[in-house]
C-alpha cells in the first residue's frame, strides 16, 4: 500500500479513535487550503411534503449546505448510479438517489403513474463531496450526489420516475430508456420476498450476485455493510486510505438492481472513512438517503428501522459495540443499544407484525478463521434479541455463508437441519452470516457442510473477540451450515393464520445451498 500523506505520528496511530483521526486529517488538509467550504450538504432531503428544517446547515461542521453551480452544458451530463431506499414508512415514502460527474443546474425527479406521463416534478438536494489526494497515487476527487424525497405516495402503487437536470429531461422521448419504476408497500400484509447479503465490493462476483437477486423480484434488499471497499483495509486505523472513485464504480454496478429495488444498507468496518466526518460516516450520509428514525441519523445513518407487511426490520451499526475493530467502539455512548431496546419493543407491539429481522455487519456467531465472532455484539445486543424474541439475525463481515442452529443463552436450544423448521419463540434465534456478496472468500477450519454435501459435526473449534482485542478460544456446537462460496439470502414472508419466513440461501450459480423456515407460536 502506498504510504499515506497524512503523516499521523506512529506513536498516535495505535490509539486514535475515528473522531481523533477525523480532527487530525481535517486540520492538516485545511491548513493546506485543500478543504473547500460547503463540501457536503445536509438536512432533510428536498421533496414533496418534506420542508427543510431551519437548522439544516448547522447539524455538523462538516455537513454544510452548498448549491451546485453549472460548469458544463447539462445536455452533455448523464445521471448514473441510481439507487432507491424507503423512508421510515415504505407504504408512502421513497427516496431516489443518483450521481452526476459534474455540477448541474436544478436537478430533479419526474414521477408519474405511467412511464410516458411523468407529470410531477420534485426538486433534488445536492450533496457534494470533496476528497483530497490522500496518497501520492490518488487524485483529489469532486463528487456530486443527488437525492429527492417522495412522500404522501399511495400504498401498493407502482410509480415510474426519471432523474434529470437543466439540459437532461427524462420526459424527452430520447431519454425514455432512463425511466425506472418502483412500488410502495401494500396497506395489508401480502406475501413478498426480500434478499440480503454483505461484503460486496466491485467485481464479477458482486455483479453476478446482483443479477441473480434481480431474478428473485424482491420487495427490498438488505446490505449488511462493507459496501464498496473504497477503504480496502477496513482496520479503522490512521494508515487507512480510501479511493473515493471506487464508490462511483460501485453505484454504477449496483444500479441495475438498486434503481428498481430499495437498497437498504448499514455500515461495516470498511465503510468508516475518517476524512468525511468525526465518526467516518460523512461519505455514507452523502451517498445514501436512508430512514431518519434511528437514535441519531446525523451521526449514524446506518441505524434505522422500517416495517414492510408483516415484517419489522432493524438496521444497526456494529462498529459501535465491536471488540475486534475499535476505532468507533462506544461512539454512541450506549444510545444505540438503548434505542434498539425501545425499537424492538415497539415493533413487537405494532399490530400486524409477525416477524422481526435484524441486520448488521459484525457476526454474533461465526466460526471462520478470519473474524469469527465478535463478543461485543454478544454482550451488548444478543440479550436484547432474546428478550424481544427476534426471529432472524443477518450479518456479513465473514466472507462465507454460515448458519447456526436455534440459539438461546449462547447455546444450541434446538438443532435446525437443512430443510428444518424453527419456532423463534419456543426454540431460539437462528443467526445467518451472508458475507459472500462478492469480495474474496474466507475459509473455515473445518469442512463445508451444505445442501447436497452435508457433513454435520458435533462441534467446531473457533474463537470470539473479547475486550482488549483478545481472541478467546471456544468450542461450539451451533455451526450447522457452512459454505465457502459467493452467495446471498432470499427470504419469503408469508402472512396469514400460520405466518412463516421461508429462508433460502443461493450460490451465485443459482444452486440452493440451504433452506429452512421460521414460524412463531400461536399467540406469541
Amino acid at each position: 500500500m502506498d504510504t499515506p500523506r497524512v503523516g499521523i505520528p506512529g506513536r498516535l496511530a495505535s490509539r486514535m479513535t475515528m473522531p481523533e483521526q477525523h480532527e487530525y486529517l481535517r486540520g492538516k488538509f485545511t491548513r493546506r487550503g485543500l478543504l473547500r467550504a460547503g463540501a457536503l450538504t445536509a438536512g432533510a432531503v428536498a421533496g414533496t411534503g418534506l420542508p427543510r428544517p431551519a437548522d439544516a446547515g448547522q447539524r455538523s461542521p462538516t455537513l454544510l449546505t452548498a448549491p451546485a453551480t453549472a460548469k458544463v452544458d447539462g445536455s452533455l451530463v448523464a445521471p448514473f448510479g441510481r439507487h432507491l431506499a424507503f423512508g421510515a414508512d415504505p407504504r408512502t415514502q421513497m427516496r431516489i438517489s443518483w450521481q452526476v460527474p459534474f455540477a448541474v443546474r436544478r436537478p430533479y425527479v419526474r414521477v408519474g403513474l405511467k412511464p410516458w406521463e411523468l407529470s410531477e416534478l420534485v426538486p433534488a438536494e445536492v450533496r457534494a463531496l470533496s476528497t483530497p489526494a490522500l496518497t501520492k497515487k490518488l487524485p483529489a476527487v469532486e463528487q456530486f450526489y443527488l437525492h429527492a424525497a417522495l412522500d404522501n405516495l399511495a400504498p401498493g402503487q407502482t410509480y415510474f420516475y426519471g432523474v434529470g437536470h437543466d439540459g437532461f429531461d427524462p420526459a424527452d422521448p430520447r431519454r425514455f430508456a432512463t425511466v425506472g419504476a418502483f412500488s410502495t408497500a401494500p396497506v395489508h400484509a401480502e406475501p413478498f420476498v426480500f434478499t440480503a447479503f454483505g461484503d460486496q465490493g466491485v467485481g464479477y462476483h458482486a455483479l453476478a450476485n446482483d443479477q441473480l437477486i434481480l431474478g428473485q423480484n424482491p420487495a427490498f434488499h438488505l446490505h449488511a455493510g462493507d459496501l464498496c471497499y473504497a477503504d480496502d483495509s477496513g482496520a479503522g486505523k490512521p494508515a487507512d486510505v480510501y479511493d473515493a472513485r471506487v464508490w462511483d464504480q460501485f453505484l454504477a454496478q449496483t444500479e441495475t438492481v438498486a434503481a428498481r429495488v430499495p437498497w437498504m444498507v448499514t455500515t461495516g468496518n470498511h465503510d468508516m472513512e475518517a476524512w468525511y466526518s468525526p465518526n467516518g460516516y460523512g461519505g455514507q450520509s452523502a451517498r445514501w438517503a436512508l430512514p431518519d428514525n434511528g437514535f441519531d441519523p446525523r451521526r449514524a445513518p446506518g441505524v434505522y428501522s422500517f416495517a414492510y407487511g408483516n415484517v419489522g426490520v432493524v438496521a444497526l451499526d456494529a462498529n459501535d459495540v465491536s471488540y475486534e475493530i475499535t476505532a468507533n467502539t462506544g461512539y454512541s455512548g450506549g444510545r444505540q443499544t438503548s434505542w434498539l431496546d425501545r425499537r424492538l419493543r415497539e415493533l413487537r407491539e405494532r399490530p400486524g407484525t409477525d416477524f422481526v429481522v435484524v441486520f448488521f455487519h459484525h457476526c454474533a456467531f461465526s466460526t471462520t478463521r478470519a473474524h469469527a465472532s465478535d463478543g461485543g455484539v454478544r454482550d451488548a445486543w444478543v440479550p436484547l434479541f432474546e428478550k424481544h424474541r427476534v426471529d432472524l439475525v443477518i450479518n456479513g463481515h465473514n466472507h462465507v455463508y454460515e448458519r447456526t442452529d436455534a440459539i438461546r443463552g449462547r447455546r444450541v436450544n434446538r438443532t435446525v437441519p437443512i430443510g428444518g423448521s424453527v419456532d423463534s419463540v419456543r426454540d431460539g434465534i437462528v443467526y445467518v452470516t451472508a458475507g459472500g456478496a462478492g469480495k474474496a472468500l474466507y475459509d473455515f477450519g473445518v469442512t463445508d457442510s451444505y445442501e447436497g454435501q452435508v457433513k454435520d459435526l458435533d462441534s467446531v473449534t473457533s474463537y470470539h473477540w473479547r475486550k482488549g482485542r483478545a481472541k478467546s478460544p471456544e468450542t461450539v456446537e451451533w455451526s450447522r451450515v457452512r459454505y465457502t462460496g459467493h452467495s446471498f439470502l432470499a427470504v419469503e414472508a408469508e402472512p396469514g393464520r400460520r405466518p412463516r419466513l421461508r429462508v433460502t440461501a443461493l450460490a451465485e450459480t443459482g444452486a440452493r445451498i440451504d433452506h429452512f423456515e421460521v414460524v412463531r407460536s400461536t399467540g406469541s
